[in-house]
């Protein structure tokens, strides 16, 4: 299976190309640098899981990209807090979190 096809990584794929759009012109570079490598490690480490030899690799990388979802939609909420994410925008962003994080524990369970 190609990771490319699964709908996990085509959506945390898209998930990482807004947050980069948004925050093109923040010149906070440490909250910047931040949220957007935490969003970029979830389709990042699903790829990665599915080039690995092993299952259980994949299941590691998966998990990987699960954990880096809660980092993201922490920084999210924080973002939102102190309004360098606008409340709608960082809202629809933590709720596909949510979304993509039941995803990847599904697919986690279906190679465990």
């Amino acid at each position: 299976m190609l990771y490319e096809n699964l709908a996990v990584w085509q959506r945390s794929r898209a998930l990482t190309i807004q947050v980069y759009r948004h925050f093109s012109g923040c010149r906070d570079f440490g909250f910047k640098d931040q949220i957007t490598r935490s969003a970029l490690s979830v389709p990042s480490n699903i790829a990665e899981g599915f080039e690995r030899e092993s299952i259980k690799e994949r299941c590691r990388f998966l998990s990987f990209a699960k954990g880096s979802l809660g980092e993201f939609k922490t920084q999210a909420d924080i973002g939102i807090e102190i309004e360098y994410i606008p409340w709608n925008i960082g809202t629809l962003w933590m709720a596909e979190c949510d979304e993509l994080a039941k995803m990847l524990a599904s697919l986690i369970r279906k190679y465990e």
